[in-house]
């Protein structure tokens, strides 16, 4: 029997849940479908368990850069009551009785179950029909991805998942894949005393930001203990029952007790079924114009539109459609000013484009870069001060086209460059602003002078 509604949404993590619930307020007929738990990798295991952790590892490192107080052996760090407030704060037990109520409070309807499509109209779930006269928005995410390195298959390694679980970390970790997810853990293990390994293909950290930053995270990394590998080309991976080795096709293998692999995340084409509405499978993303939509009656949000696997991405994009459905006014998908934070210590923000893209994609480019220890903040600081402002400009427009902002709260120094670049702010005009004294975000400023400086 075929169950008749309005609109189906498949995935229910915040992009979803946001287009079920808003649209179930403005009246619609409309049922969320998600096979786990709704609210999504977010707050689960994604951005909010792991900040929290994040935030507790930073309080170490603070206290170690004490003298005289909290510093070197006297700080004695325990994973039990993070790992205890995690589950009992950050997660409520993975319970999402509370978000599947907000969601039937505004009206909606929630199905527990996998999603998939058959036609651009109808979503099976188990052994149930809906057709949605109206709409068919898909969210379904995406999950942990692992290389087809020989032997990894069946081994016991960790995802993101099994690290933010953990009631207690091993001796040793190593960790494979240098990007946000990797990199961010890496720290956190290694501050609460873990003997950390970061393993990376490419040559160096968080390939995709600036090289500086990489540079930057590299010395951090060094000074902290944690060993790094680059330009690795794994051949194997083994486990004995007890430890990891990971071998390379030269090198002496990295042994350790738990293996975190985080090399990134991709959607399951296949189990949702866009190979009945025209789509390929096996396809990285689903493809989708400037309105979120896929083709006639389907919309997508989120990790499965390749533009970017951010909690805000999904809630920016959610918005475009729930107004394209309603048939309100829309102002186009534009990803020009997508901003990115990598949480380490220090905090690696960026916007935009990076020099080495904008060179390839404009005629002439300038840069400017100014040095957070050399800011006034920056000296007040002191330790802990590491990081830089680096500014990409269209030097024949004079408006910032990418950012960089590394430092102490450098997601936060972010917001500033990301309103440039999206609003094109020309450049004079970010110079005859006045910037708060003593501020880290005063470094812009001098970020900014040296961009003139460098047109002479």
């Amino acid at each position: 029997m075929v169950e008749h509604v309005e609109v189906v949404v498949v995935g229910l993590g915040p992009g979803g849940e946001e287009v079920a619930g808003r649209l179930a307020e403005a009246g619609l007929d409309v049922v969320g479908v998600d096979g786990e738990l709704v609210g999504g990798e977010c707050p689960y295991w994604g951005c909010i368990p792991s900040k929290m952790m994040i935030r507790a590892a930073d309080l170490l490192a603070e206290g170690r850069r004490i003298p005289g107080m909290a510093g070197g052996s006297d700080v004695r760090p325990s994973w039990e009551p993070v790992a205890r407030r995690i589950r009992d704060e950050a997660t409520d037990d993975w319970d999402d009785t509370v978000a599947v109520e907000r969601l039937e409070a505004t009206g909606g309807r929630f199905v527990r179950g996998w999603g998939r499509l058959e036609g651009a109209n109808q979503v099976i779930v188990g052994d149930r029909t809906f057709e949605a006269s109206r709409a068919v928005v898909l969210a379904a995410g995406a999950r942990a991805w692992a290389p087809p390195v020989a032997g990894l298959a069946g081994t016991p390694y960790w995802t993101n998942r099994a690290f933010i679980e953990a009631a207690e970390l091993p001796p040793t970790l190593a960790v494979l894949g240098g990007g946000a997810i990797g990199v961010e853990l890496a720290q956190v293990a290694r501050r609460f005393g873990v003997e950390v390994t970061v393993i990376e293909t490419a040559d160096r950290l968080v390939a995709p930001e600036e090289p500086e930053a990489s540079e930057l995270l590299a010395g951090i990394f060094e000074r902290e203990g944690i060993a790094v590998v680059t330009g690795a080309s794994v051949a194997a991976v083994h486990h004995d029952g007890e430890r990891f080795a990971v071998t390379f096709d030269a090198g002496e293998p990295v042994v350790a007790e738990r293996l975190l692999v985080a090399t990134g995340r991709r959607p399951d084409l296949v189990s949702l079924g866009v190979s009945t509405i025209g789509l390929d499978p096996e396809a990285r993303s689903v493809p989708v114009d400037d309105h979120l939509r896929v083709t006639d009656g389907v919309w997508a949000v989120g990790d499965l539109t390749g533009k970017g696997a951010f909690t805000h991405v999904s809630m920016y994009q959610a918005r475009i459609v729930i107004d394209d459905i309603l048939g309100r006014p829309v102002t186009p998908a534009d990803y020009r000013a997508l901003p990115r934070v990598t949480f380490t210590d220090p905090e690696i923000g960026s916007v935009g484009l990076t020099e080495r893209d904008a060179r390839r994609a404009l005629p002439r480019v300038r840069t400017g870069t100014s040095q957070i220890p050399a800011s006034s903040r920056g000296w007040i600081h002191k330790v802990g001060n590491d990081g830089f402002i680096k500014v990409v400009e269209d030097a024949d427009r004079h408006v910032l086209v990418g950012a960089t902002s590394a430092g102490p709260v450098g997601g936060e120094v972010l917001g500033l460059l990301a309103l440039a670049v999206h609003a094109e702010i020309p450049v004079p005009q970010l110079r005859s602003m006045i910037y708060a004294y003593p501020t880290f975000h005063r470094a812009v400023e001098d970020a900014l002078r040296d961009l003139v400086a460098s047109d002479g």
